[in-house]
């Protein structure tokens, strides 16, 4: 039985060669422009996202394929495209599983283990960033792309207080049960990134733009992240893009 130290070995080889691929493609001109977005939680990532869609959408000098904000769909994509029952999805949290309940969960038949999903998710999230387009919402998604050319990389941040106001907000809570909510979503997205990736959220040079939505509204900062996009891919010449 290959062990999971092989199976890790074999899919960072794999990747490797993907990432070397894509980075070819991209010499070449067959890459489309995306955008990842990295947050802390209550940021108004996805409002943002959908914004920034909605503007580079408008901007596209021709009728291109449209913009696409993906952050729970890309787990139920990479579900599709491996032949996976999408209700996974409800198992695949953005957090670190430990090795027993990886087992656990394949021995009773409940999900497959985090070393067969997180590569299969990262599989379809350069497939994703490929074909352009996209905008994705953590699940790693600038650390796996931080070397490609035609990706835009974002992270959001703000003060815990206003953030847990926000999330208090939209979701309608306490103030205990909405800083309950940012801490633990916040933890488990550092811990995905550190398990999966061996790597830091709040490194800040991922990004090509960190924006503190204290100071900016949410569609202020869209338009904010937008202009930087554009001028990004039209230096390095991505087709397809602005």
């Amino acid at each position: 039985m290959e062990s999971i130290v092989d199976k890790s070995g074999s899919f960072i080889a794999s990747q490797f060669r993907s990432l070397e691929g894509m980075r070819a493609a991209s010499a070449r001109g067959l890459v489309g422009p995306a955008v990842t977005i990295s947050h802390q939680t209550g940021c108004g990532a996805h409002e943002i996202a959908k914004r920034l869609a909605e503007i580079l959408q408008r901007a596209e000098p021709k009728k291109q394929q449209p913009w696409t904000v993906l952050d729970r769909q890309l787990v139920e994509k990479a579900l599709d495209e491996h032949h996976w029952p999408r209700e996974l999805a409800d198992k695949m949290p953005e957090d670190k599983r430990s090795f027993v309940e990886d087992v656990l969960d394949e021995l009773f038949g409940l999900r497959p283990p985090s070393w067969v999903l997180v590569p299969q998710v990262v599989e379809t999230m350069l497939h994703l960033v490929e074909a352009g387009h996209v905008i994705l919402i953590d699940r790693g998604a600038t650390v796996v792309t931080t070397q490609l050319p035609n990706v835009f990389h974002v992270r959001l941040v703000a003060s815990l207080a206003k953030r847990i106001g926000r999330v208090q907000d939209s979701r309608k809570l306490t103030v205990k049960a909405a800083t309950e909510f940012v801490e633990k979503e916040d933890r488990g997205r550092q811990r995905y990134v550190k398990a999966n990736f061996h790597a830091r959220l709040d490194n800040e040079l991922f990004y090509h733009m960190v924006v503190n939505t204290d100071r900016l509204p949410c569609a202020d900062a869209a338009e904010v992240i937008a202009q930087g996009a554009i001028r990004c891919f039209q230096a390095r010449s991505v087709p397809g893009s602005i």
